[in-house]
């Protein structure tokens, strides 16, 4: 794996004491989509803009295509597109104008081609001489996406791209950053649907308290995600899983009126017949049986939740 985006023990601390990365280390494949996933306040956006030469870490380095974001700002900057959350944008400007004008600010001489086809993959071309307050939300988003594509980078940010964009709108976006990969281009995003990061990424990555906790492949998650939950309703409540079933991982829920056992689908055998055999024969009788499958959503909130006290 070749990684354009190479962070290394990245700590940022602002002068309130605040701690919003926290020994951060992720390498980024040129040409992957990468999901970051994370609650508010998780880290997620600092870590975008430290990548991205606007905030400073604090310690740690950060090589965007083998330069460095902070000794080689200016080298890493052309590298990269932002799409950030805010939608900032000049009301009375037209899109074409819009983002020919963010062509420039990166001293890239004038490329109407290649301005035209940005708009035509966004959908945007028949509106090209539209004003931007005459767009609707989710066509202002793409206005963004296309001022970051315009100087042709390597590596795109996509900070929350579609919030507050409807279903129809988002599906269509997603159908846009599989384009962008199939050229080569490497893609950032964090959201905060789940789906998203099903639909699009190659790796999720989970960050809480400015941490990473996980960085995996979907594939290698949607394995976890094959894994069910088995609920043994009893007749009886029990205080504690015979010693007879206790190769099984069973669990005591609800104050002991239940059990739960976890089994892989995916496995040949998934021992719920031995289970049940060994269950009668443990005296326990069973009341009800429910089954539910575990979900790239179960994972991130188990990640994330707080500690119990």
């Amino acid at each position: 794996m070749t990684a354009i985006v190479s962070i290394k023990d990245v700590e940022k601390i602002y002068d309130s004491g605040f701690k919003a990365l926290d020994g951060v280390n992720l390498d980024i494949a040129e040409g992957e989509i990468l999901a970051l996933l994370g609650p508010n306040g998780a880290g997620k956006t600092t870590l975008i803009s430290t990548i991205c030469g606007i905030v400073q870490p604090t310690g740690g380095s950060i090589t965007v295509g083998g330069y460095d974001v902070v000794r080689d700002y200016r080298a890493t900057r052309s590298m990269i597109g932002l799409v950030p959350q805010e939608i900032a944008l000049e009301p009375f400007e037209k899109v074409i104008s819009a983002v020919s004008f963010s062509r420039g600010l990166f001293g890239l001489a004038p490329n109407p081609a290649h301005i035209e086809k940005v708009l035509r993959d966004l959908s945007l071309w028949d509106k090209k001489d539209a004003k931007i307050m005459e767009l609707s939300g989710g066509m202002k988003r793409r206005v963004l996406i296309g001022k970051a594509l315009s100087h042709e980078p390597r590596v795109l940010f996509l900070d929350e791209p579609t919030a507050g964009v409807d279903v129809e709108l988002r599906k269509d976006m997603w159908a846009v950053v599989e384009q962008l990969k199939a050229e080569g281009v490497t893609i950032i995003l964090t959201t905060h649907y789940i789906e998203e990061a099903e639909a699009i990424a190659d790796r999720i990555g989970v960050i809480n308290k400015g941490q990473i906790l996980l960085v995996q492949d979907k594939a290698d998650l949607m394995h976890q995600m094959g894994r069910k939950l088995m609920r043994i309703e009893l007749q009886n409540f029990v205080q504690t899983v015979p010693d007879a079933l206790a190769g099984y991982g069973l669990q005591l829920a609800d104050e002991g009126r239940s059990l739960t056992y976890a089994y892989d689908t995916s496995k040949e055998r998934t021992g719920i017949t031995k289970l049940l055999n060994d269950l009668q024969a443990a005296g326990l009788i069973l009341r009800d049986i429910q089954t539910e499958q575990s979900s790239l959503e179960d994972i991130f909130v188990d990640l994330v939740k707080e500690p119990s006290a």
